[in-house]
């Protein structure tokens, strides 16, 4: 039985229901921008399936929005990075076209590895955040972590629960794997979670060291020879280069400060 409805509402009133609705409905969205939308409608004489229809995309629109960031927040990166704030003129040896290529995340579906290799400053790691976050905005569920830290994470008892934890995810971006040795327990537990996502889940990792530095990280040389099978076995490698444009551009500020100093001369 549908419960019938007054007509003869007064403008005020029908915003009142609006606003009462939209609460009861929890439709945050329409309730914040029904008044601006509902003016816009009829100064452009739209039709009300074309009003509503603005209505409820506004709200599918805003929830997206609120969704991805719940998902940047849960993956726990350090900072802020997306692939718009990369300077790729910066960084030359990267190509723009393959990270875009990447952002589309079609690796991330097909659980496939990417590798992002190079020295400090040279933004792997704020690629590996923006890919992550790109991710996550592809609705994949991402996790971020620390080589040392994933490493740290468990205990003997709790060795199971980490390895199923980040097994859960559809992205683990593990950053600064080869910073610091590994002993034979710790490459194990990495050996593990990498065994557990598998050609089922994607992991993205970072690393100041080439794959044949690997063994300084990873003492036992077996041990280091399947985790780099695992880790670019059909997956993306991508070579930052060796020169850092953090430095670079340190340099060049420090260079213009200095110049600006002698242009303006002794007082």
């Amino acid at each position: 039985m549908t419960a019938k409805r007054n007509r003869g509402l007064t403008e005020q009133a029908a915003d009142t229901a609006v606003d009462q609705a939209c609460r009861m409905l929890r439709l945050p969205t329409i309730r914040s921008q029904y008044p601006e939308l509902a003016e816009a409608a009829l100064r452009d004489q739209m039709t009300y399936r074309g009003f509503l229809a603005e209505l409820l995309l506004s709200e599918c629109d805003d929830r997206a929005r609120r969704r991805s960031e719940r998902r940047i927040k849960a993956a726990g990166f350090p900072r802020e990075k997306s692939i718009r704030q990369f300077d790729f003129d910066a960084n030359p040896v990267i190509d723009p076209a393959v990270i875009h290529t990447l952002a589309s995340c079609d690796w991330v579906k097909k659980g496939l590895p990417l590798c992002l290799i190079g020295d400090s400053g040279t933004g792997k790691s704020h690629l590996l955040i923006a890919l992550g976050a790109e991710a996550a905005m592809h609705e994949y569920r991402v996790k971020y972590v620390l080589a040392t830290k994933l490493v740290e994470a468990a205990d003997e008892k709790l060795l199971a629960k980490t390895i199923a934890r980040y097994g859960r995810v559809d992205l683990l971006c593990i950053d600064e794997l080869g910073y610091m040795e590994l002993d034979r327990r710790g490459a194990e537990l990495l050996f593990q979670v990498l065994t557990e996502r598998e050609e089922k889940n994607s992991v993205a990792i970072a690393s100041n060291e080439s794959f044949g530095g690997w063994t300084k990280t990873f003492t036992d040389p077996r041990l280091c020879a399947a985790i780099v099978d695992r880790l670019t076995f059909g997956g993306n490698i991508i070579e930052t280069g060796t020169d850092s444009y953090r430095l670079a551009a340190t340099r060049a500020r420090a260079e213009q400060q200095a110049a600006a100093g002698r242009a303006i001369g002794p007082t």
